[in-house]
């Protein structure tokens, strides 16, 4: 099975890119937001360590930006919980696809938590910063304070492309992406046949 791996900064479109493949996702973002509704085991954890904030289960999305804008520190507890539940949710995901000819990972911290093995593909998505900002300003939930604790996580983008094997240029124009994201999945798979 062939993995590929979607990495990019925050808003540079790793999710519509990795839709576009066609193929069987994993998102990490969207496992977590069903972590926050649907995992009491999580919520019980986070309530003994955070009870300030994580008062109620669900837990609203809310109570977590508030908890990290709060404290740095609240970050690290979270996602020292979270991270080890969202590995679990991804191997169950590669274990049920193990028959398909390829799978994609959407994981904004794939890197960062050395998920990345031997073989696979990783594909660096690009995008000017200046339109990734005006498309996070956009967004209902945007708060610079929060993106900037988020991009301190993550790795510079140097670092990101050097470990990527392609790079796609998002100028945001949803058909021109999907014709080049065709193009490179058709140069993925017949590359490893």
């Amino acid at each position: 099975m062939i993995r590929i791996a979607v990495v990019g900064n925050i808003g540079s479109g790793k999710s519509f890119v990795a839709k576009s493949f066609g193929l069987p996702v994993f998102n990490a973002d969207k496992e977590v937001s069903l972590i926050y509704k649907k995992n009491k085991f999580f919520f019980k954890k986070l309530n003994k360590k955070i009870p300030k904030f994580i008062k109620s289960f669900p837990i609203d999305k809310k109570e977590i930006l508030s908890c990290i804008l709060a404290n740095n520190k609240n970050l690290k507890i979270i996602t020292k919980i979270i991270h080890p539940i969202v590995r679990k949710k991804m191997n169950l995901f590669i274990k049920k696809n193990k028959k398909k000819r390829a799978i994609v990972l959407d994981i904004p911290l794939y890197l960062e938590n050395r998920l990345n093995k031997k073989g696979d593909i990783i594909i660096y998505v690009d995008a000017k910063q200046k339109l990734i900002n005006k498309r996070l300003r956009e967004r209902s939930n945007y708060n610079k304070k929060l993106l900037k604790k988020f991009k301190k996580i993550q790795l510079k983008s140097n670092l990101k492309k050097k470990k990527s094997n392609y790079k796609i240029v998002n100028n945001f124009n949803s058909q021109l992406l999907k014709k080049t994201v065709n193009n490179l999945k058709f140069k993925i798979l017949r590359i490893n046949d």
